[in-house]
């Protein structure tokens, strides 16, 4: 019975950890931090089933917290364009460019991103 108990926990730390690391090199990257400054570039593009929408892409640049700029281009994956002077935080994957951000308080941005930000 305890090898069974070993056996099952050793199982459960295997999976799990499996799939946090392939989270982290799929999904997981570096933090940047980018104000919206432009209304984007609209796009017509088509979903999985073939359907067209509307999407806006920016190319701007983005600060991580040490003040170290990116070219970063993402999709707003909205029907309409960002709100103007929005801050936002993104995560950088090499692989895969952006995989989500998110709007936050211009007090969440780090100061050196800021700064830059504010060039």
């Amino acid at each position: 019975m305890k090898k069974f108990i070993i056996g099952l926990v050793v199982l459960f730390v295997l999976v799990f950890g499996g799939l946090k690391i392939y989270e982290i090199t799929n999904y997981g990257g570096t933090i940047y931090y980018t104000q919206i400054k432009n209304t984007g570039t609209k796009e017509t593009r088509k979903d999985d089933s073939g359907a067209d929408f509307t999407d806006y892409r920016y190319d701007q640049n983005a600060y991580d917290e040490n003040g170290a700029v990116r070219k970063i281009e993402f999709y707003g994956n909205k029907s309409r364009p960002l709100k103007m002077r929005a801050y936002l935080k993104m995560t950088y994957n090499e692989k895969k460019g952006v995989t989500r951000w998110e709007a936050v308080n211009k007090s969440s941005v780090p100061k050196k991103a800021l700064d830059k930000l504010n060039e």
